[in-house]
């Protein structure tokens, strides 16, 4: 089963991921809630949207916007609304 990694905690696990540009995105019911603070960081994709961060805090350590999502995706992307990718070293297994 996919699941996100950091520093030896399980940040989300879920059989049912979505694949976008080699990207796993996780239904966001299965975050680890307390792995995640609010970043204020945007970006911005051409066919995606707006993607929001999170910081991914494990023991103390803040992994600065390692998580992201679109909370409005655009229409072509509608299939990944109310999922989370990972990168910045977070290690995702399939």
């Amino acid at each position: 089963m996919p699941r996100a990694l950091w520093r030896g905690q399980v940040l989300a696990e879920s059989d049912k991921v979505e694949i976008v540009e080699g990207n796993l995105y996780f239904p966001v019911e299965t975050l680890k809630t307390e792995f995640f603070k609010d970043s204020k960081t945007t970006t911005v994709c051409p066919w995606k949207g707006t993607a929001n961060y999170y910081d991914v805090v494990v023991d103390g350590e803040v992994n600065k916007d390692a998580a992201w999502f679109y909370r409005e995706p655009k229409r072509a992307a509608a299939n990944i609304a109310g999922h989370v990718a990972f990168w910045r070293g977070v290690e995702v297994e399939q």
